[in-house]
């Protein structure tokens, strides 16, 4: 007998959610809880237990995830490949499927869209139509081979922990093709831990369209008639900062071929040790492969990163600090899921001076861990 995926159904202040999975490589319990956003455009959010965004998780399973991606993109695909991973969310995600795809490729380039306007020289804008901070940037790579793998690019991969219309996907592909002046683009593969979209984005999309992803299925929100509209903190901001970003660029803002594995290489652990690793905003790609490091030296070691995201208590988040964010812009930023456990150290990563780190989250980690470390390059 041929059994359905469960339907999924959740009840939420604004609304009611309801998911129907049509193809599921893991159960919906694994992958995702449902949190309230405070977004009037979306009462709700689909909150990852892989991506190590929201809800610390064991670095084991986030590669085990980039691994059951990559593995699904075609190895076929006409060269030079360009993956591209959004801003903020899916960076990490997008760093990680590239890290594991990329043997199948010669001519390959790693490049994620970002909201800090760096230095560097500036390919193309899109929006993100629902998100909480709409306007992304993306940049041409400062190394010349790789900046010849972008612009001759044959295929695309665009990353992003979801998709829900497919809008975001064919935002960015457009601004690839008229202000990028990509014009090679022959092939999209489109990668998603959860695919909402049916067959919209191939629907949209002017190029043959591969998806990938670990769950495709619908969702149905119901909105309650008379519920409260939610007040959203303005998070909407792309622009420099009064702090000076002093991190190296290897990661994915200018372009990456090989991550350069060498944050915190001093650190130790011993066996057993209760650690949580936190990148911060788009800067967690060197700090996951630093959580990586101390997880196979035997430390219990989770993962998760800050974010600008604003979420509701309740549901998938059971706890959150709030703080000044690290870049000078005077923006809230969110850290979830964190308050409320117990580690023996926590290592804060981040891509600015020490000194930028706000106070109000140094106190509130200090009450999670006995220590606390921020880990920055010298």
């Amino acid at each position: 007998m041929h059994h359905q995926p469960a339907l999924y159904r959740k009840e939420l202040s604004g609304g009611v959610l309801t998911v129907t999975p049509t193809h599921s490589a893991l159960s919906l319990d694994s992958l995702f809880d449902i949190a309230e956003r405070r977004n009037p455009k979306r009462g709700f959010l689909f909150v990852s237990k892989v991506l190590g965004k929201h809800i610390p998780v064991s670095p084991l399973i986030m590669r085990s995830v980039y691994q059951r991606l990559a593995q699904q993109i075609p190895a076929d695909l006409p060269q030079p490949v360009l993956f591209i991973g959004m801003a903020e969310t899916a960076v990490g995600l997008g760093a990680g499927v590239y890290h594991e795809a990329e043997k199948l490729f010669t001519e390959r380039v790693y490049l994620t869209s970002t909201r800090h306007p760096v230095d560097g020289e500036l390919m193309c804008e899109f929006k993100e139509d629902h998100s909480h901070a709409t306007d992304h940037l993306l940049y041409h790579p400062a190394d010349p081979t790789l900046r010849s793998y972008v612009r001759n690019a044959r295929t695309v991969v665009l990353i992003d922990d979801e998709a829900t219309t497919g809008k975001t996907f064919i935002n960015l592909l457009e601004a690839l093709r008229a202000e990028g002046g990509l014009s090679a683009i022959e092939r999209v593969v489109t990668v998603t831990l959860t695919n909402w979209s049916g067959n919209a984005i191939s629907e949209q999309c002017p190029l043959p369209v591969t998806s990938v992803s670990l769950i495709k299925g619908d969702w149905h929100w119901e909105k309650k008639v008379n519920a409260p509209v939610p007040v959203m903190p303005d998070v909407n901001i792309t622009a420099k900062g009064s702090v000076t970003i002093t991190g190296k660029q290897s990661w994915g803002r200018l372009g990456m071929a090989i991550p350069a594995s060498d944050l915190g290489t001093k650190i130790s652990v011993s066996a057993g040790e209760k650690i949580l690793v936190l990148g911060s905003g788009e800067f967690v790609w060197e700090p996951f492969l630093l959580a990586e490091r101390l997880e196979a030296q035997g430390a219990e070691v989770r993962f998760s990163s800050t974010t600008r995201s604003p979420i509701s208590t309740g549901f998938a988040i059971e706890s959150v600090i709030a703080f000044a964010d690290n870049y000078g812009l005077g923006i809230p930023n969110f850290v979830y899921n964190v308050a409320h456990q117990h580690f023996d150290r926590i290592l804060l990563c981040i891509e600015t001076p020490i000194e930028s780190v706000s106070p109000a989250l140094l106190d509130a980690l200090n009450i999670v861990a006995p220590t606390v470390e921020v880990i920055a390059y010298e």
